[in-house]
């Protein structure tokens, strides 16, 4: 079985490296990291990875609520959010994008774990819907 491919969207390069580190050393595979939403959106495209770990601020003009929406309609993977900001606000506006998980910044091995595996089941679970669906 093949490893879950993970696409990692971090403007911190510590946190992106130790997430990276976690993710890889539960037997994901990290396809990519990157530091703007408008280059998760590319990548997503290109790399077509199982599950999205989302920073929701991120560098450049858009942030990672914007990126999740258009990676949800594009390539439908689910996007986790990794945030140190959990104000109201936010988290108001983040509902918006369909995340599948919320991870508060600072982050635990077993959060990441736990949030990549229940990604996966409800990914499946909206894929067997759509099947279901009467034509």
């Amino acid at each position: 079985m093949e490893p879950t491919r993970i696409l990692i969207a971090e403007d911190e390069a510590i946190t992106a490296t130790a997430l990276k580190s976690e993710l890889v050393s539960l037997g994901y595979e990290v396809v990519g990291i990157t530091d703007t939403a408008e280059d998760v959106v590319r990548a997503a495209g290109e790399l077509r990875p199982d599950v999205v770990f989302m920073d929701i601020t991120l560098k450049g003009v858009l942030d990672g609520i914007t990126a999740a929406v258009a990676i949800r309609g594009r390539t439908g993977a689910p996007v986790v959010f990794l945030t140190a900001h959990a104000d109201e606000k936010t988290m108001k506006r983040s509902v918006f994008a369909g995340p599948f998980e919320y991870i508060l910044k600072p982050f635990t091995r077993k959060e990441l774990q736990s949030a990549v595996e229940a990604s996966l089941q409800k990914r499946q679970v909206e894929l067997q819907g759509r099947t279901m669906l009467p034509r």
